[in-house]
Order: C-alpha cells, then structure tokens, then sequence
C-alpha cells in the first residue's frame, strides 16, 4: 500500500484498533479560538435573542433583518478568515513549497478560466438559439444533457482505483478550488431550490411553532465556524480517509467505528434522498418526462463520477458544478433587481422593497376580496371537522352521493367527459375509515392553515410570532417561536460540523495550513449565494404580490399551469370566491418552485429557465455525490471489510466501495420516487441526526484526554437514539399508530429540531460514562 502525500503509512490506518485511547493526543483549545466563538455566538444567537428589540430602521433595513439576513454571515466570515490567518502565522512549517504542486495549482487555474470562458460562450449561444426558433424543449434538453456529459466526462478522466485518490484525492487540492468543491458540495437542492422559497413562505422566522426564513441562512453559515475552529483542522491533522476513522483511531476498538459509521450512513441517506428528490424534480421539468424518469436520468451523471473516479473525480465535478450552479442563481436574481430597482446589486438594493411589501401586506390583511376566501377556507376546513366527527357514517354518505351524481349525469345523457371526471371522483375516495381520517384530517388542516390572513403566512420582517408585551397567549406564542428559531439555528450549526462528507471534504488539501484556508474559501463562496438568496426570495414576492395578485384567471402566465401539470404541490391556483381575479390567498407555492420558477416569473428568456434548472441540477448531483460517496465508503472501508492491508487488498475495498455506492444510489432513487417529503424537511432531519450522533464525542474526543471508549459509545448511541426517537415519536403517522392524543413535544421544540435534546445528551453521557470509566485505572494507578 503506498503512502499517502504526508507520509502517514496506511497500514497504520487501516487497523485503528490498535492505538491506545488512553495515549491519544489531543487539540489544545487556544484563547484565539475561545475570542473568536464568542463573536460568532453574539453575531447569530445574540443577534437572534434579542431581535424584536433590534427593530429599529437605518438606511431603509431593520437593523435585526439585515443581521440576520447579511451582517451575520459577513461576520462569520471575519471569523473564519481571522483564524486561518493567525493559526496559519502561529503554525512553524518551514517545509519548503513542493515546485510540482505549484506548477500542478498554474495548470489547473488555466483550465479553469478555459472552462469557465466556453461555459459562458455555450449559454450565449443557447440563448441565440433560442431568439431564432430553437423550441424550448430542445433548450431544456440540451442543458441537462450537456452538463450532466460533461459531469460524467470528468468521471471517466478521473477514474482510478487507488485508494488514496478514490478516498482524498490524493491530498493535494488546491485551497481555493477544494473551498469551490465544498460550497457546492454544501449547497444542496435545500440550499438551491428550497431555501430561497422557505423565505419567501416563511420571512423572517416563520409562524407560531414553525420556525424557518432566516434561521437556513443563519444555520447553515455559522456552522462553518465551528467546522472551521474546532474540526477540520485537527481531522486533517490525523491524515484521515472517511469520519469514522476518527473514532476509530481516538478512541480503539471496533465499536466507535461501527456506530460511527451506520448513523454516517443514516443521516448521509436521508440527506441523499433529498437531493435525489431534487433531480427528479428538476429533470422532469427540463425534458418533459416523468418523475421517475427524471431521477434515472439525473442518477446516471452521479454514478459515472462517484462510480469510477471516487473522491477525485467528484472534487473536479464539484468545481465545474459550482461555476453553475452560482451563474444560474446569481444571473436570474440580478435580473430582477434591475428590472426593479435599475440596480443589478440585489444583496445591497432589495431592502428598498421591504417597505414596499409591508404596504402590500396591509392591504391585504384588509381586502375584502381576501377576506373572502379566508372566510371559505375556514368554511371548507369546519367541513372536513363535521366529516371526522362523523366517520364513517360521512364517508358512505360521500360514496352515495359520488354514485347518484354519476347515475344522473348518465341517465341525463351528459358529455362523456363529465361522466368520467364523476367516476375518477367515486374511485379517488378513501377506501376505508383510516385512509378517509388521515386524508380529510390533512385536508381541514391545510385548509385551517389558509384561513389565516395573508395565507398563513407571516409578514415578512417581523422577527417572531406573537407579541412579547401583549397577552398571555401572545407572550407565549412569542417564546414558542423564538425559541424554535434558536433551537433550529443549534441543529443546523452542529450538524454542520458533524456531517461526514463535509468534513471528508477537508481531508483532500495538502496540509492543515491549506485546510484552515480551504474552510475560508469556502465560506466566502457559499455566502455569494447565501446573501442572493434573501434578495431574491423578497424580489419574488413583491413581484407576486404587486403584478400577479389582481390578475383575470384567464390571462395568468402559462408558467402556472406549466408547473402546477408537473406537481400540483409545487403550484396551485382556484378561484375560491368565485370573482374571476386572482387573490394572494388562492395562490399556493411550494417552497421548491419559487428558485425554479424565477426567470418565468421575471419575463427572462428560456435559456436562464433552462440555466437556473441545471443549475439546481448541479447542486443537487453534487451534494448526491458526495453523500452516496460517503456512505459506499462507510459501508465498505469502515464496516464490512476485514481483508488484508497490503496493495491488491486496497484495491478490492476499493471495489466494494463502488458497489456498496450503486447499491444505496438504486435505494436511494426509489424512496425519492415515493416523495416522502419536502426537501427543506429531510435535509434539517439529517442535520439533527448528524449533530446528535457524531459532534459531542468528536469535539470531547479532540479537546479532552478524559474521553474513554466507554464514553464514546453511550455518548453516541443516547444523542443519536434521543434524536429519533423524538422526531418518531411526534410524527403524526406513529401517533395515530400508538393512539397518541396529547401533545408529544417537550418544551414545545418542533421535531425537526431534535438534534438539541440529542446534542445535550450525547454531552452529558459522554463527559459521565467517561468519568466513571476512568475511575478505576485511575485508582490502579495510584
């Protein structure tokens, strides 16, 4: 087996049994890191605390908005870059600069200006095409089909079945383009699609118990700092292959590892499973094929990278992935900031709107034309009320009357298409009493839900639901929401810093100084989309809410009904109270059409619709390969192979990696099919998951000797089986199994922020089980 580019001898590697747990090294926490966490916690949880005291307006922002949506993630930065600069000063490396990684690093930025020039070059020409009769169609297709080639391109150059570069890419990325690899591995379909829609649904902080909006911003950029002050540094350190190493190596013996790598695997396949989702969604739009076809499509560009080249080829995917993905988000939100504001600087412009959409909301809240179909939502929801209370007794009167209306429409010799619609209605009625009780139960509620002014939801600056100096109720809705927000921001920031193929991201660059850069890379270019995101969800919604609100039903834009064809959850329109006009209350968005519908909604031609949708292509491909990577090589580098260790050895893990990988890429593909939920949902599930299971025992296990196997083991089994069994528990699904009434929820947090009772408890039994575990060699000793 060769060595690796630092020297560390694999054999070592492979066999982590070995290594005493009692004589590990560990990190020492330094005062600079110390400084620097307490400006991250006051720039995110201070800032959010105390945001609907911050309400105050300067310069046409509310001072916590712009935190919120801006000025935290620039502080995040500061941080991040303040410490690779004086950790990097602090760490004596007088190694001289290898002359061939720098003649490789010239290479690679030459052939990347290249691609980047043809790359906009194709677009350009894309675009002529279409001014000159190419059918949209065609567009489409020749987007997907041309990038996901090129994608699987890069595999097949890439291909190799050495372990070190199937594993870290030989360790010797460049900083810069691994911090390009790791954005777009980080910015997923949730961060593409769904974020900027969970803003536009959600504003600030959601409503009531649902805490959303900015907290994606907030979580998932402050997550770096941990990421980038507490782990990367030191996992890159210990010349590391996959996260389960870690614990194999800190703490000995087999079962760290093998618990470590199963929640891997866990939480790796439910985020995997969202991004997959992610494909076939945008894939089908693109082509015109059905869902599931779509997921096949797009699934063949993740398994010729990921398959062939491991680790190498999917970082060099990712780098063309992120010129793409960036160009689709950026160009369409820029254009609506010109058209709107005559400024195509959306992050620095769009909070000119923001009064403009607090004026559009009161009126709103007080049209009459509103307030009728407010007023028909509550009547349909009392509806489905009267039917649940009566089952089944309402369900076969619903039968009868379905089969009466289609012997009258027969015996009155309708048209033919009107006796079918009848029928399709008789058949599509629930089978039976369980089936009529949740379907009707989920109806009342989504209706209940948009008898609510302004559909439900919020308006869009305020910080928290409720009000802190009303009522009682109003008191504690307020602290329900806010704390929901708080709580969901811990999950997504210690899930960062626990998610395996983030971190096995850092294991790829030549030293811990080029880690500790790469971690600032990284965030620098996530944050380009990061702070366009708020911009464009606010662009959308002034551009809903002041043109397309008010419109004739017969003169909406064929984008409605384009993707309402594809998924009526992703869009939906009726005329509620009968006027004919579009009300803001008969409209229904998911938060996965609003990225992918944007270049429609601002007049932009075709080829930014078909720009924008590759663009979510290729978050989503590279998230799915890195994900479906990690978890091939949890499955056969740290489960199941037991060979040898000398070079064919590698070779055959190698092998079993591949094929662990196609294997839950297959799996994978068909749970997507069955949409089990919305992507923002499954992807802050795994985030909880990650944290819980992986982060107390990691961080415990780098900054303190006292951490024991023992420790270890119950520290991750606890935070891990506290986390699930909180979101089963509350799962509306398993609560109807088990008979469950009452309210399920502790402190009234939501289920998908179970990470912060898991996180808590995987500390408390890590720092007690490790304690008691030391007790008795200590005694011995003395």
């Amino acid at each position: 087996m060769e060595l690796d580019t630092t020297g560390c001898h694999h054999r070592k590697m492979m066999n982590p049994e070995v290594s005493d747990p009692e004589s590990q090294p560990t990190a020492r926490f330094t005062r600079l890191q110390g400084w620097l966490l307490l400006v991250w916690f006051l720039a995110s949880f201070g800032v959010v605390f105390f945001a609907d005291d911050l309400r105050l307006v300067l310069f046409g922002w509310p001072v916590s908005y712009w935190f919120a949506a801006q000025g935290s993630l620039l502080v995040f930065i500061v941080v991040v870059a303040t410490y690779a600069w004086l950790a990097n000063r602090a760490d004596f490396d007088t190694t001289p600069l290898d002359a061939g990684f720098v003649k490789y690093t010239q290479r690679i930025h030459r052939r990347f200006i290249t691609y980047v020039v043809l790359f906009a070059l194709f677009v350009v020409a894309l675009g002529l095409a279409e001014r000159f009769g190419l059918k949209r169609i065609w567009v489409g297709a020749i987007f997907l089909f041309a990038t996901v080639f090129l994608y699987a391109l890069i595999g097949i150059y890439d291909r190799t079945s050495k372990a070190s570069e199937y594993y870290v890419a030989g360790r010797r990325i460049p900083a810069m383009y691994n911090g390009m690899a790791v954005a777009a591995d980080w910015m997923s379909a949730a961060s593409f699609i769904s974020m900027a829609g969970g803003l536009y649904l959600q504003g600030f902080s959601g409503s009531g118990s649902q805490p959303g909006g900015l907290v994606y911003v907030l979580g998932w950029t402050g997550g770096f700092c941990l990421v980038a002050l507490l782990v990367a540094p030191h996992l890159r350190k210990m010349n590391l292959y996959t996260v389960p190493d870690f614990f194999g190596r800190r703490f000995g013996g087999r079962w760290p590892r093998i618990i470590a790598a199963w929640a891997a695997v866990l939480c790796s396949f439910t985020y995997v499973v969202a991004q997959i989702y992610g494909v076939g969604l945008i894939t089908s739009r693109l082509t015109g094929v059905q869902f599931e076809i779509g997921i096949l499509l797009g699934l063949g560009g993740v398994l010729v990278c990921s398959f062939l080249g491991g680790m190498r080829a999917v970082t060099w995917t990712q780098v063309t992935q992120y010129v793409v993905l960036i160009l689709a988000f950026l160009i369409p939100v820029s254009w609506l900031a010109y058209k709107q504001l005559g400024n195509p600087m959306a992050p620095m412009v769009y909070g000119q709107q923001l009064p403009k959409i607090a004026a559009l909301e009161r009126e709103l809240l007080h049209s009459p034309a509103e307030l009728a179909v407010i007023k028909e939502y509550a009547r349909r929801s009392d509806d489905y009320a009267e039917k649940l209370r009566n089952l089944p007794q309402s369900l076969e009167a619903e039968r009868a009357w379905h089969r009466n209306e289609v012997q009258r429409l027969i015996q009155s010799h309708a048209e033919e298409l009107d006796v079918v619609t009848a029928r399709r209605a008789l058949a599509a009625l629930p089978r039976d009493e369980a089936s009529a009780r949740a379907r009707w139960t989920r109806a009342m509620n989504e209706n209940k839900s948009h008898a609510r002014p302004l559909a439900g939801m919020p308006e869009h600056t305020r910080p928290f639901a409720g009000n802190p100096n009303g009522t009682e109720p109003e008191k504690k809705t307020f602290e329900t929401s806010r704390n929901n927000f708080l709580a969901l921001m811990f999950c997504l920031m210690v899930g960062t810093a626990g998610l395996p193929h983030l971190l096995t991201r850092f294991y790829t660059t030549a030293s811990v100084k080029e880690t500790r850069n790469s971690a600032t890379w990284s965030l620098v270019f996530i944050a380009l989309l990061y702070l366009a995101a708020p911009a464009l969800a606010v662009l959308v919604k002034f551009e809903i809410m002041g043109h397309l609100v008010g419109q004739r039903f017969d003169d909406l834009p064929n984008w409605i009904s384009q993707w309402a064809r594809l998924h009526p959850s992703l869009i939906s329109v009726s005329d509620i109270n009968g006027d004919k006009i579009l009300q803001f209350a008969e409209l229904r968005l998911g938060a996965d059409i609003i990225m992918l519908a944007t270049p429609e909604i601002g007049g932009l031609p075709y080829v930014i619709s078909g720009l924008v949708a590759a663009g979510g292509l290729a978050a989503a491909l590279s998230t799915a390969d890195g994900l479906l990577l990690t978890i091939g090589n949890a499955l056969a580098y740290d489960l199941f192979y037991r060979g040898s260790t000398d070079r064919a050895g590698a070779v055959r893990r190698v092998m079993l990696s591949k094929f662990a990988l196609l294997l839950v890429a297959l799996v994978a593909a068909y749970v997507a099919a069955q949409k089990p939920a919305d992507i923002l949902i499954l992807v802050s599930a795994s985030f909880s998951m990650a944290g819980a299971a992986f982060v107390p025992v990691m961080i415990l296990g780098i900054y303190w000797t006292g951490a024991t196997r023992q420790g270890a083991v119950a520290g991750m089994l606890s935070g891990l089986g506290l986390t699930l069994y909180y979101m089963l528990i509350n799962a509306a699904s398993v609560r109807t199994f088990f008979g469950l009434s009452e309210s399920g929820l502790w402190l009234e947090i939501e289920p998908i922020s179970a990470g912060v009772f898991g996180v808590s408890a995987g500390v408390l039994v890590t720092i007690l089980v490790s304690w008691l575990t030391r007790l008795p060699s200590r005694s011995r000793v003395s």
